[in-house]
């Protein structure tokens, strides 16, 4: 989401390339820049006015050593301030009480019953028994949603369809999960415009009565510097204890992340993008920061390898690379695993270096149809041994998976190159070195 401020923050950097020093002439223009850069975002002015005037402070008073050029201090500096902005330290999510109980609030259509899916997915996960409650009681859908999606990720909803009374369905859900050992109820509540004074009634009583351990305020990221002024009404009335910012894979210029924080004084504790029940994160104010700077975020890839690939499988298929018998079977079990990680424009941006050499690039998911509907018509055997396959059945798998010849021919010819890069790296004996490097869980 944050291309373009990524962009605009790096051309203004680049203003210091080739200075020697910095001084109070050559930093006014490139403060400018950035300020102009934050403010397109739909930064808050005063917000950005304040960061940027920061930024300014520090880099008069700092001398530049001859290691270090003015504009990676410059980055540097830039990088703390934006850390800090966002709220510097990262906090989790606050699971206190028997059952904890969290309160999901927000506007309409920001999102919050697929968070509400996509959080107890998250808390599953990590070996904790939830319940899903469904008090949206007037939108009748939105039930049947949340069954839906707790159906998907494994969780137990709790409702009463014919019940319109939020505070007794919620009531009666914790009663059930202590009965039913959930030690932790998920709350989806309706959306509600802040002006509407006796939904805002409705939400202010479901916290009084419930005391959840978390209240989170879901936003969509695309509604900008909206966002930030619904949140700041919000607050007021319910005080809530953290931001939840949804779509960030939308067409949105990034501002609410960055102003957010310091407009309510409330941490964003979880980022979510798409609708996969994986797509949600912790949010981590110092990576961000690295993202939207072009540094990349490596520890985030990381995680989601380690979250996404099984141990056992991967070092079996480490074994069979080093022993050169990696085949089309383990290419597209791979290829599912890395869909799961999330968008792959997300994840290449997490490469530091990436994000600028994707620039006005378009990366599509669905790119990955053809190459899988191409194996998915081989036989077996041709799997197996791909060596096999000749013209005729060329020709099968073409009409099979509705591409054609050259492009069957592409994929075997780059899947033979990979094999070939594997058995020289093998015979040189960095096989394994490099394999344990692409391993996310290490040795």
């Amino acid at each position: 989401m944050f291309d373009s401020l990524s962009f605009k923050i790096d051309k203004a950097l680049q203003g210091l390339k080739g200075q020697g020093r910095i001084t109070e002439i050559n930093i006014a223009s490139t403060i400018k820049e950035i300020r102009k850069a934050l403010i397109d975002a739909d930064v808050n002015y005063k917000v950005a006015k304040e960061v940027t005037d920061e930024i300014k402070q520090q880099a008069m008073g700092q001398n530049v050593l001859t290691s270090i050029s003015p504009g990676q201090l410059l980055t540097k500096i830039t990088n703390d301030q934006l850390t800090t902005l966002m709220g510097g330290e990262s906090e989790d999510i606050n699971l206190e009480g028997n059952p904890s109980v969290i309160l999901i609030a927000g506007l309409q259509g920001s999102g919050k019953t697929t968070f509400s899916g996509k959080i107890a997915n998250y808390l599953k996960k990590q070996g904790r028994q939830v319940l899903l409650t469904a008090c949206d009681i007037y939108r009748p859908a939105a039930i049947e949603q949340l069954k839906v999606l707790g159906e998907q990720v494994g969780v137990e909803v709790y409702a009463e369809p014919d019940n319109k009374d939020a505070v007794k369905i919620a009531k009666a859900a914790i009663e059930h999960a202590r009965k039913n050992n959930h030690r932790v109820v998920i709350v989806d509540t309706a959306g509600r415009l802040a002006i509407d004074e006796e939904m805002m009634n409705e939400i202010a009583k479901l916290k009084e009565a419930l005391q959840p351990s978390e209240t989170l305020f879901v936003v969509d990221s695309m509604t900008g510097q909206d966002a930030v002024n619904t949140a700041k009404t919000f607050n007021d009335r319910l005080n809530f204890t953290g931001v939840v910012l949804t779509k960030l894979d939308g067409d949105t210029r990034g501002g609410a992340a960055l102003s957010i924080r310091r407009v309510v004084e409330k941490p964003i504790k979880f980022i979510s993008s798409g609708e996969k029940m994986e797509a949600i994160d912790r949010f981590y104010p110092d990576r961000m920061a690295s993202r939207i700077l072009g540094m990349g975020d490596v520890v985030s890839l990381v995680e989601k390898a380690q979250q996404t690939f099984d141990e056992e499988e991967t070092r079996r298929l480490n074994a069979k690379m080093r022993k050169n018998q990696f085949d089309f079977n383990d290419f597209i079990s791979q290829l599912e695993q890395i869909k799961k990680m999330g968008n792959m424009k997300d994840l290449l941006g997490m490469i530091p270096g990436m994000g600028k050499a994707m620039k006005g690039i378009d990366i599509d998911d669905n790119s990955f149809k053809p190459i899988e509907a191409i194996i998915r018509s081989m036989t077996n055997e041709e799997r197996t041994n791909p060596d096999k396959i000749n013209s005729s059945r060329k020709n099968r798998i073409a009409n099979g998976s509705g591409t054609s010849v050259p492009q069957v021919n592409q994929l075997l010819k780059q899947f033979e190159d990979m094999r070939k890069l594997m058995k020289t790296m093998n015979k040189m004996g960095g096989g394994k070195r490099a394999l344990n490097a692409m391993n996310p869980f290490g040795r």
